[in-house]
């Protein structure tokens, strides 16, 4: 067991801090090659920051836990919006000025609802994975365009002076990308054989530690990313962060999973999981438009997202150690 703990802290430290590596050499790298600031955060970014749960995940499809595959996904859907966002508007309201975003956010209602409906049976198909791939193409197809038709789009202006203060060499940069992909796995490796070892120790399901330990330290590079954005005051980037890393959790992620090992999905993922999802994602929604055109997370939104992060994880402690684990 202890050694199991090491490997969870030590997994987690490395994973949070090559993945910060690789997302500012891959950024670093396609500014080099000229692709508009916008276009890099949409892109770039969103995809360096979801590294963690995508290899976390492929790694748990191949090695036939799928709870922590699902459980990582879904988890840090709920800990993005929940804790990440919640605890950043506490720090700073944040404002939503982005039409990028805006335009995103029915997107991740629908990509929710998607999920929902693929998962009703209580599986995951490969025709269900290959589906979710494949909407996510068109996504970054979409996100593509936007990038290169949108230039003056507020988001792109915030990652513009990002990249103006983090710039560096191409050499360094994809020395950056090279050692960052390389530790990404090798941290993703160390942080599943803790989880899968704690899982088995404390007798709860592998779909319990998915939901907390693994999807809590698959989204710290958000967390950590969020915050720093607030403070410099860099709102839209904070809440790009969470509906870029939950579009590619819910789609590529889960989609990589089930493409290598189709997967039964225990009942509670769709009587309670997805469902905290959908409210949250609505939630933000909701705030995000503003009643009067200007979207804004205040300090009370901020406590009532990072209460129900609260809630819903005493819950699932309650499952696991109060009633006995299911899932």
């Amino acid at each position: 067991m202890i050694a199991a703990l090491a490997a969870i802290v030590g997994g987690l430290l490395l994973l949070v801090w090559s993945a910060d590596r690789f997302v500012e050499g891959s950024a670093a790298t396609a500014r080099h090659f000229g692709m508009p600031p916008l276009l890099i955060g949409m892109v770039i970014v969103g995809f360096g920051t979801s590294a963690p749960e995508m290899l976390v995940s492929a790694m748990a499809a191949l090695q036939n836990t799928p709870g922590i595959a699902l459980g990582n996904a879904y988890g840090s859907n709920i800990t993005n919006i929940a804790l990440i966002l919640g605890v950043t508007a506490l720090i700073g309201p944040i404002a939503v000025h982005s039409q990028v975003l805006r335009k995103e956010l029915p997107i991740l209602i629908a990509v929710t609802a998607l999920a929902a409906f693929q998962l009703r049976d209580g599986e995951l198909s490969r025709a269900d994975a290959w589906v979710l791939l494949g909407v996510f193409g068109g996504l970054m197809g979409w996100s593509v365009y936007q990038g290169l038709r949108q230039r003056a789009d507020t988001l792109g202006g915030e990652f513009e002076r990002e990249f103006a203060v983090h710039a560096m060499t191409l050499g360094r940069a994809l020395f950056w990308v090279g050692l960052g992909l390389v530790l990404l796995i090798v941290s993703s490796r160390i942080l599943l054989w803790g989880a899968v070892e704690i899982a088995r120790g404390l007798g709860v399901s592998d779909l319990i530690i998915g939901l907390t330990i693994v999807a809590l330290g698959t989204s710290l590079p958000e967390l950590a990313s969020s915050v720093m954005a607030i403070r410099k005051g860099e709102d839209d980037i904070a809440v790009g962060n969470v509906i870029g890393s939950n579009l590619f959790n819910t789609l590529a992620v889960v989609g990589i999973a089930g493409v290598i090992r189709p997967m039964d999905v225990a009942p509670e993922v769709f009587s309670r999981d997805l469902p905290v999802i959908g409210l949250l994602t609505v939630f933000l929604f909701v705030i995000s438009y503003g009643l009067r055109g200007q979207g804004r997370i205040n300090r009370v939104g901020g406590a009532a997202l990072l209460t129900s992060y609260l809630a819903y994880t005493a819950l699932l402690v309650f499952n696991a150690f109060g009633r006995g684990s299911y899932g």
